[in-house]
């Protein structure tokens, strides 16, 4: 015992030798004086005390304070106490080899605290050590101190990639040379590698020269790894490896995507006897395609983790479209056509909840390779960084529809003609029209020509020279059906009809699928701007380039199996043939993150095979932490406790117990806990202020109006809506709550689903993220009241009004579809009161909605996507003015014709847009109820 024990720092105990003269001065001072009471009444009885004060301090106090020293002096000391099997030290130079390897990463820990030990045993020893880390770089073997290998060791951590015994065979043998007494001790991860034969050659024969040869192994545990993974049609299959018949013979396999968010797991077992299982994942495809990482299950290693790179993920394309939301019909959505066309065979992310600009920016950020626009007119700012992206390498799909016929926008392939062709209109045909042909120099060469796809309604392109070149596929009138321009390195694509089905019944189609198919394709050989990815290499292959296209790494795994920066060694890696992880070239991802390439620590076909160590002869150790006893903090505590004692003795001899015994004694304790009480008063956390407006909207419904900022314009609306609000719940079953006055930049919008919004001239329109904000409203199925409150300008003549002006500039930067006058039999007019007109304060302005194409063959369709509700109302009639009331429920203003026919009318018409927004087209269904009762006697 007392061999095995060692101080870090032995000069502390020097101060030892003064605790006799510690003894000698605590004998010398005597404790202190006792304190008595001076009463003037008692002054003869105190005089006499009844116990004597000693000169000098009690034995036992100043044996108890010796202890305390000596408690400190030896925790200073820094004693360790070190297992007996360590006690007996050896002689001469130590030799340490270490594999440092990934097989090493799941049990480095004690593998580290192995060595940290026999550093220290050396250190103890006075011996000079040398350290190899088998997995570094080779370089000469050199003596140093053990204290200065203390820090290597401390940072040394395992490589991803296998260690190169046979890489270190001749420094090895050089130093053994060199120092012929030298003992080796070798910490291997018990994995057999290339260069094997010669590194245990040279151990076998310092073995047989009686040279101390120790060699630690854990036969207990075998390394396991991934290899081999494929993405069969059923699901992914991994290979598992492993070393021996050690360590657990089934396990867990983990996938995960590019953020670590875990997709999935599949267990695995091992027969007796086998090194080689796989772990199968059955998962969807569109759960598989989002796979980045494969990994063991608490086996920390960079060869339990498999990457996956972009040969396994489908190209990903965004989808926008600028159709309202339909929650009641989603299956007959452009999303819904597009999604269902695309899934075979593309990763769809849909822009939903937001505008269309800001839903263009966040794909853009995010560098997808290909963007869809379905039925979107105004791209706003997001014009500008969309055409940057298209010459940057970007492919660009656009679909038509009633907004991009009503746009002004630079981003299409062909000039297009104002207004669209309708069967039944000016420029019809007779019939549908079917499709014609596909351009041989089209992607679509090749595809057979349906003949049950047929088209009643397009987009027409004005007719040039170079209209031919830019058409893929025509109708059988001849007139393009898909056009397409090349722009930079990208690609702009039209399809002249809509993603649904409203103008042709294509999306019905496989013709349909195949399209998209193609198109999707070209996408891979375009990269987005700024990538010099797969893309790059794959134009390089289709012109014949023979120069090797080379990418930088992005992400690299450490030995741990972790996602780190690439070291300064790394180097950029062949994109057709990235090979695995070796010094240069460590595994990890490569290349820009839209074309991600992968490698990985094992080849697809590699096998592990336990290190065979019978022929070396050497003392073989196993893994077992033997790491010394620290007593300093056990010395510490005893201190600490001594020093307490010590403490309570020197507050008893001084009579501080009688004094807390003592009437009013405890006078200071009570101030103590007062002032701890206020203390702690003052340092509770205060309930927050409750917010001074509730959100209320979510459980009650309520009209809002846009808050302009011109307090006479906001005080109408509110009067307004106000007026509305009593007259809904007097002539409805609906009782709304108090109207709401709403900042778009601030407030959240898809609490109300009708806010009216009164167009100052004079007033700048809010910002564009506000602006934003009511786009992505529209688009959710909300309705907005434009009220320019100018129709008495407009009668008399005038063309264009300050408010008019004002809307153009407001409605500029929103994506507004093709608008018209309320039709005679729109929902709008017959929704809770039969109207013909919408007046308000003035019955001579026009009233606008989203226009409802019809055909003959649907004439009574009047409302398609929202649910039928029409995103955008326009009018110059000022309805609120109509709608106003008083405090005494009097109206304010007067209306035109001054007469309460039109007042009443006007409550009638809000009644009516009310509803329009709450309950969508149901009206509209009600001319199908006979048929949809034969239909269900069938």
């Amino acid at each position: 015992m007392i061999a095995s024990l060692a101080f870090t720092a032995p000069w502390m105990l020097a101060a030892l030798a003064a605790l006799p003269l510690l003894w000698l001065l605590l004998r010398l001072i005597p404790p202190r004086p006792q304190r008595f009471d001076f009463p003037p009444l008692r002054l003869l009885l105190d005089l006499a005390p009844r116990r004597r004060t000693a000169a000098r301090a009690p034995w036992w106090l100043v044996l108890l304070r010796l202890l305390l020293a000596a408690a400190v002096i030896g925790m200073l000391a820094g004693p360790v106490l070190r297992p007996s099997g360590e006690a007996a030290q050896r002689g001469g130079p130590l030799l340490l080899l270490v594999d440092n390897g990934w097989a090493a990463g799941p049990q480095w820990s004690l593998r580290k605290d192995i060595l940290a030990a026999a550093l220290d045993n050396a250190a103890q020893a006075g011996r000079p050590v040398a350290l190899a880390a088998l997995a570094d770089p080779v370089a000469d073997l050199s003596l140093s101190r053990p204290e200065a290998l203390r820090e290597r060791v401390s940072a040394l951590q395992p490589e991803p990639w296998q260690a190169d015994r046979g890489a270190f065979a001749g420094a090895v043998a050089a130093f053994l040379k060199a120092e012929p007494g030298a003992e080796i001790a070798w910490f291997s991860d018990g994995l057999a590698g290339p260069g094997d034969g010669p590194f245990l050659a040279l151990l076998a024969a310092a073995a047989a020269r009686e040279r101390p040869v120790a060699i630690y192994r854990d036969p207990a545990h075998s390394a396991l790894a991934l290899a081999g993974a494929n993405n069969a049609p059923d699901g992914i299959d991994v290979r598992v490896l492993r070393a021996g018949d050690g360590g657990p013979a089934a396990g867990t396999v983990r996938a995960l995507d590019l953020r670590g968010l875990p997709i999935g797991h599949a267990a695995f077992a091992f027969a007796a006897g086998k090194g080689e299982t796989s772990a199968h994942f059955d998962l969807p495809v569109d759960l598989r395609n989002d796979i980045a990482r494969l990994e063991i299950v608490g086996e920390s290693s960079a060869g339990a983790v498999q990457l996956l790179d972009r040969n396994w993920r489908r190209r990903v394309v965004g989808v926008v479209s600028g159709q309202d939301k339909d929650v009641s019909q989603p299956l007959l959505s452009m999303n819904y056509f597009l999604s269902r066309a695309l899934q075979p065979f593309a990763d769809v992310r849909l822009a939903e909840g937001t505008s269309p600009g800001e839903a263009i920016d966040r794909f853009l950020d995010q560098k997808l390779p290909m963007l869809i626009l379905a039925d979107v007119g105004n791209l706003g700012e997001a014009e500008d960084k969309l055409a940057g992206w298209i010459e940057g390498g970007g492919i660009l799909v656009r679909f038509a529809g009633s907004r991009l016929a009503a746009a002004d926008d630079r981003l299409l392939p062909v000039k297009l003609r104002d207004g669209e062709r309708t069967l039944g209109g000016a420029l019809s045909w007779e019939k549908p029209q079917k499709l014609g042909s596909f351009a041989e120099n089209s992607p679509f060469a090749g595809l057979a020509v349906p003949d049950d796809v047929s088209v009643t309604r397009q987009l027409l392109a004005e007719p040039d020279i170079d209209l031919p070149g830019k058409t893929w596929a025509t109708l059988a009138d001849g007139t393009p059906l898909v056009t397409a321009e090349k722009r930079g390195k990208g690609m702009i694509v039209l399809f002249h009809v809509t993603a649904d089905t409203t103008w042709s019944n294509l999306a019905l189609s496989g013709t349909f699928v195949e399209m998209l198919r193609r198109i999707v394709g070209l996408a891979n050989a375009a990269p987005p701007a700024g990538s010099d990815g797969p893309g790059a290499e794959g134009q390089a292959q289709a012109t014949g380039e023979a120069s090797p296209v080379f990418v930088a790494p992005s992400r690299t795994l450490d030995g741990f199996g972790a996602f780190s920066s690439p070291p300064a060694t790394a180097q950029p890696v062949r994109a057709d043939r990235p090979g695995t992880g070796r010094p240069d070239h460590p595994p990890g991802f490569y290349g820009p993150p839209d074309g991600l390439i992968a490698v990985n620590a094992l080849a697809p076909n590699a096998t592990l095979k336990p290190l065979d160590l019978a022929g070396v002869g050497a003392q073989l150790q196993p893994y077992a932490r033997t790491s010394p006893i620290v007593i300093g903090p056990m010395l510490l505590v005893l201190a600490l406790a001594l020093l307490m004692i010590d403490a309570l003795a020197v507050f008893a001899m001084a009579g501080g117990w009688a004094r807390l015994r003592r009437p009013g004694g405890g006078a200071a304790g009570a101030g103590t806990a007062a002032a701890l009480a206020l203390v702690l008063a003052f340092a509770a956390p205060h309930r927050a202020e409750a917010q001074a407006r509730p959100f209320d909207s979510a459980l009650k419904t309520h009209l809002a109006y846009i808050v302009t900022g011109d307090k006479e314009t906001d005080d109408v609306s509110l009067a307004g809506l106000k007026g509305l609000s009593a007259y809904i719940a007097e002539r409805t079953a609906l009782e709304p709550g108090a109207p709401v006055g709403l900042d778009p930049a601030r407030d959240e919008l898809a609490f109300y689903a009708l806010i009216y919004w009164p167009v100052v001239p004079d007033l700048p329109p809010p910002p564009p993220a506000a602006m934003a904000r009511i786009d992505a409203f529209m688009k959710s199925g909300g309705t907005i009241i434009f009220d320019t409150r100018d129709a008495v300008q407009q009668d008399a003549g005038q063309s264009t009004t300050p408010a008019g002006e004002a809307l153009k500039r407001l409605l500029s930067s929103l994506d507004i579809p093709e608008l018209e006058p309320v039709p005679p039999k729109h929902v709008l007019t017959k929704t809770f009161y039969l109207l013909d007109k919408f007046p308000g304060r003035y019955d001579n302005g026009e009233t606008w909605v989203q226009a409802t194409p019809q055909t003959p063959e649907d004439s009574d369709r009047l409302v398609l996507g929202g649910d039928g509700v029409s995103p955008i109302i326009i009018t110059s009639n000022d309805l609120a003015g109509a709608w106003a009331v008083g405090p005494d429920m009097n109206p304010i203003f007067p209306v035109s014709s001054g007469s309460e026919r039109q007042r009443e009318l006007a409550y009638r018409a809000g009644v009516n847009m009310v509803m329009y927004a709450l309950t969508g087209n149901y009206k509209a269904d009600q001319v199908h109820v006979q048929d949809l009762l034969e239909r269900l006697g069938r």
